[in-house]
């Protein structure tokens, strides 16, 4: 039996992934079978809170081989391969009403949502809802007849909460996550700066832990959530391995999720128009000088299929914005972002140099074909004669050299801190 939950914190308090924790610790009487999972959606939806991440975990009688996943309150969690025998619908759907009620966040704009079923809905749902916009009433209509389900406010969480338990992995990544006991929550986080940096180098099948750049921390969340790290790779057992190097406060609990993050799944490869709230992979070709806007923004001009379109690089990707100054007229591109409403422009995830254009400086004037002095310009567009014997020569006969550039073919992403949750790094672009 499926249980799948959504949009129950707010931008300052709670984590979804927390009543993953929760739902466990409440049904001791029943297994988890597989990973729990944590899927991301649309990302450019309007009314996200944070991450726009919905959880679902399935319940039933263990058999078969499992496997450590977690630990909550000392106790240790495990999961099987299959069931046989499946959860009960309404006391699950009861349980994670009840969490539901208990942690949601309601009164700053949450509005949760619940569904649980035995079978999961059609896999175009989760496309859908990573890739678009998607409307509570149609979701509810696509539900398998099985399924129960419900929320809170207008319950629009019942979009995600449905699409994560629709999800089917193409690509797949893996996070564990670490929880605060309860006397810490709200206050500064305690995780070693060295310890970090000794894991990421020492399990290289993990990723965006730190920003060497910015030196700055990535695994730990800016808001006073439950969460006290999240370290993410590719690797399961890497990450169980990963967690035991990491010197920190003590924490309550820690659990093991398969995930959608850092797949690009969300990324729109095949259009017909740009729509906005979305985020699309656009080839195109730069056509005006890059410059920076007030609030230390850097934007770029490029012709598209589409037409025109404004490419920008904001403030928080740093460096990033040195790579979009180093763009010149004429450039071939791929650019992968979230395309913005207003104003309207491509929020940049990353970019790949298709083509670079060749600048060319003049070095010297020409050399006489007859007696090899150096010829003298007869005026701006009129050409070289020479001296000595009078020959003439073309403007276009000048001696020039192309300008060296630091930048060259290949993908270019923002530092650590600045990537979203879906978006691949470049050192998964080989994965799908």
């Amino acid at each position: 039996m499926y249980v799948a939950i959504d949009d129950t914190d707010s931008k300052s308090w709670m984590c979804t992934t927390f009543l993953a924790e929760q739902l466990i610790a409440s049904l001791p009487d029943y297994d988890l079978i597989g990973l729990p999972r944590l899927v991301r959606l649309n990302p450019a939806v309007p009314w996200k809170t944070r991450g726009n991440g919905a959880i679902c975990l399935r319940f039933g009688r263990g058999a078969g081989q499992n496997r450590l996943v977690g630990e909550i309150e000392g106790k240790e969690v495990r999961a099987f391969e299959r069931s046989t025998e499946s959860a009960d619908r309404q006391q699950l759907f009861d349980v994670a009403m009840g969490l539901v009620e208990d942690w949601a966040r309601v009164g700053e704009g949450a509005s949760p949502g619940v569904v649980v079923s035995p079978v999961k809905p059609k896999q175009e749902l989760y496309w859908k809802a990573v890739r678009d916009l998607v409307l509570k009433e149609d979701v509810v209509e696509t539900l398998p007849p099985e399924a129960v389900w419900g929320g809170l406010n207008d319950g629009r969480g019942v979009i995600g909460a449905s699409a994560a338990m629709s999800w089917r992995p193409k690509d797949r990544t893996y996070e564990i996550l670490a929880y605060r006991k309860r006397d810490r929550w709200g206050t500064e986080r305690i995780v070693d700066k060295r310890s970090i940096i000794s894991m990421d180098r020492s399990f290289p099948s993990t990723f965006n832990n730190y920003d060497y750049h910015e030196n700055k921390i990535v695994i730990c969340p800016n808001s006073p959530c439950p969460v006290l790290y999240g370290i993410r790779g590719d690797n399961p057992d890497d990450l169980l391995q990963a967690r035991k190097m990491l010197m920190s406060e003590e924490g309550n609990s820690h659990l093991l999720f398969l995930t959608n993050q850092a797949t690009d799944d969300h990324v729109i490869y095949r259009w017909k128009e740009l729509s906005p709230n979305r985020s699309y992979s656009i080839r195109g070709k730069v056509i005006s000088q890059p410059k920076d806007l007030s609030g230390g923004h850097t934007i770029v001009t490029i012709e598209t299929t589409a037409g025109p379109l404004d490419v920008t690089a904001y403030e928080p990707t740093k460096r990033f914005r040195e790579i979009v100054r180093s763009l010149l007229p004429g450039d071939s591109l791929r650019v992968v972002g979230e395309l913005r409403e207003k104003p309207r422009t491509l929020n940049l995830e990353k970019l790949e140099l298709l083509d670079p254009t060749t600048q060319w400086k003049k070095v010297s004037n020409p050399s006489c074909p007859s007696c090899g002095k150096r010829m003298k310009s007869t005026g701006l567009g009129k050409g070289y004669r020479c001296r000595r014997c009078g020959t003439r020569a073309e403007e276009s006969s000048a001696v020039i050299l192309p300008i060296e550039r630091n930048l060259g073919s290949g993908w270019y992403e923002p530092p650590v801190s600045a990537r979203r949750h879906l978006s691949k790094p470049l050192k998964r672009m080989s994965k799908s």
